[in-house]
């Protein structure tokens, strides 16, 4: 898996589309919900009332507008983008400790792979969630936002896994 070749520029892409979604948060989305920050930004989740609070502000104007320029764009490339920095993180390091190394390729790539895949299916389900209830808000229940809520936790920590792996092994390269 030539992946690991790429983890350098693979970093700095997903660095840079993160930066760009999270000037968009701040400096537009927010204004569009009079200042409530977006529900796939809540580590801890939200309660229905909060995540109805958000919708309510955005109106149907604000919820295209989201929908467009962060759920059918950007957001629909960073999971992807993201995970296979992740992957590749994972295999820089993983070799450079012999009991990675010692695994066949393929296994490594499998291990990786393991590891981001759960996240990156959370997020897309995530992001999924949302942009259907900001697409038709008569589907925006105690139930549907409980879910929502749900899925954006199970994403962050999911994502916790693969980014603590790859500080084990940083630190364990470190150490050598």
């Amino acid at each position: 898996m030539r992946l690991s070749r790429h983890a350098a520029a693979l970093s700095i892409a997903s660095i840079a589309l993160f930066l760009v979604m999270t000037a968009l948060e701040f400096l537009y989305f927010q204004r569009l919900s009079g200042g409530l920050i977006s529900l796939d930004m809540r580590v801890a989740g939200f309660t229905p009332d909060e995540g109805m609070a958000w919708l309510t502000a955005l109106g149907r104007r604000g919820g295209e507008i989201i929908i467009v320029w962060h759920y059918l764009t950007f957001d629909l490339l960073f999971p992807a983008l993201l995970s296979l920095t992740l992957v590749s993180l994972i295999l820089v390091f993983g070799r450079r400790l012999s009991t990675f190394r010692a695994m066949p390729a393929q296994l490594q790539a499998l291990f990786s792979l393991a590891l981001v895949l759960p996240y990156a299916i959370a997020d897309y389900a995530q992001n999924f969630a949302l942009a259907r209830l900001l697409s038709d808000f008569q589907l925006a229940n105690p139930d549907s936002l409980a879910f929502a809520s749900l899925l954006t936790v199970t994403k962050f920590a999911l994502l916790a896994i693969p980014v603590f792996v790859i500080a084990v092994f940083a630190l364990a390269v470190k150490r050598r």
